[in-house]
């Protein structure tokens, strides 16, 4: 994606934390010459190799799968907060704009096995049950609901390219109280994010 030098964020240890915080992602590949998207948790592990993947499955319905093939580059897409900016906030007169974050992971997809898949989605379920007051466990579930894995196909993307986007009003230093002040006022939750991403560094 096109990033101006000063949006770019090529502090990886960042980057890293806001993909494991934000991994409900978009993955793209090519379908019959046409873009496709599926909208699936991807979580970052790393490989027994120690090089840095993202987790995730499908189901065997989606179309998507019918170019699942080794070697091919998929696209995936991680969102994060976003605002419109006012520029009735600023000193000087300019044109609105948004603040956002975004980032994007080029990499190799390779299918995975039955007993990698399930290592998968022991560590996925675990991970988003841990604050349930009632957590469920892969093991405890019966036969009959793990026959449903069989319904989809795991995989991992082997990671070759990052690219992250910080947008935060970063060429109006000077704006930045008053920007923050009216993002707060806003109430929404992703103005609010905005604010405190905007604001000094604890």
């Amino acid at each position: 994606m096109y990033i101006p030098a000063h949006y770019k964020n090529e502090n990886l240890d960042e980057v890293r934390e806001f993909i494991k915080q934000n991994s409900f992602g978009i993955l793209v590949n090519q379908v019959n010459d046409r873009p496709w998207a599926s909208h699936i948790p991807l979580e970052l592990d790393v490989d027994k190799h120690g090089q840095e993947v993202l987790l995730g499955h499908i189901s065997r319905a989606n179309f998507q799968l019918e170019d699942f093939r080794k070697e091919q580059e998929v696209l995936c897409i991680f969102n994060g907060p976003h605002s419109y900016i006012s520029s009735s906030w600023y000193k000087e007169e300019e044109v609105p704009t948004w603040n956002y974050i975004a980032v994007h992971i080029y990499g190799r997809l390779e299918l995975l096995d039955e007993e990698a898949v399930l290592a998968s989605l022991h560590k996925l379920v675990d991970k988003y049950e841990r604050d349930s007051a009632d957590p469920i466990s892969i093991p405890n579930l019966s036969p009959s609901t793990m026959r449903q894995i069989e319904g989809i196909i795991g995989f991992q993307i082997v990671i070759k390219d990052i690219q992250a986007a910080y947008k935060l009003s970063q060429g109006r230093k000077e704006d930045h109280p008053n920007i923050i002040y009216e993002l707060k006022n806003k109430g929404c939750p992703g103005s609010n994010t905005i604010a405190d991403l905007m604001g000094p560094k604890k």
